[in-house]
């Protein structure tokens, strides 16, 4: 009987084990996921504000998007899709 109580005891502790492992990877997992969301999200606001800094620049010296350069790169020919294209007010790339 002692035997019995034993191996019913070290199964009981090998379940806890077993959850208390796969929760700490669960956590982690999380942290992982929540990390890499502020990541992300601090990318979209770095480029945000360097977007909006660039347009007001635009706006104020009486630059377009067809003029706009940087590095030696012309923005219009950066812009590769057509929608995008578009919105800047420059012709849709022809298919």
């Amino acid at each position: 009987m002692q035997k019995s109580t034993t191996k019913t005891k070290i199964e009981k502790l090998e379940a806890r084990l077993k959850a208390a492992k796969k929760q700490a990877a669960a956590e982690a997992k999380a942290a992982k996921a929540k990390k890499a969301a502020e990541l992300a999200a601090a990318e979209a606001k770095k480029a945000q504000i360097v977007g909006t800094y660039v347009m007001a620049q635009m706006q104020a010296h009486g630059i377009g998007a067809a003029t706009l350069a940087f590095e030696g790169v012309q923005f219009a020919d950066w812009l590769t899709v057509s929608d995008d294209r578009v919105l800047f007010g420059l012709a849709p790339l022809q298919s």
